[in-house]
């Protein structure tokens, strides 16, 4: 089993700057791949971005040049920094952990984290 808890969330105004952490715990060796999805309120959940353990990131096009995500070598935790932060960031953002990269990107990750909730507003 694997636990997966999210940090870093709050209530930024618009244009400023986030960071978003995921500590995974558990059986980790089967976790190749973690990234994050946001939920906002009257919407599906969406993708946000990804890394694999070797490195290899996916994002959303909509949030290319606004988020990065990373993960340092073989850290258990992952990281989303999200610069130039608009009102419509706002939503629960949960991060995911999958053995196959695959099922992730397609919103099938096999361990989800609680979420956490980041407000955009002035």
């Amino acid at each position: 089993q694997v636990q997966l808890v999210e940090s870093g969330g709050g209530l930024v105004q618009p244009g400023g700057s986030l960071r978003l952490s995921c500590t995974a715990s558990g059986v980790i060796f089967s976790i190749a791949a973690m990234g994050w999805f946001r939920q906002a309120p009257g919407k599906e959940r969406e993708f946000v971005a990804s890394i694999t353990y070797h490195g290899t990131s996916d994002y959303a096009d909509s949030l290319k040049g606004r988020f990065t995500i990373s993960r340092h070598g073989a850290d258990t935790t992952i990281h989303l920094q999200m610069n130039s932060l608009k009102p419509e960031d706002t939503a629960v953002y949960y991060c995911a952990g999958s053995p196959f990269r695959d099922r992730l990107l397609a919103g099938r990750s096999e361990y989800w984290g609680q979420g956490t909730q980041v407000t955009v507003s002035s």
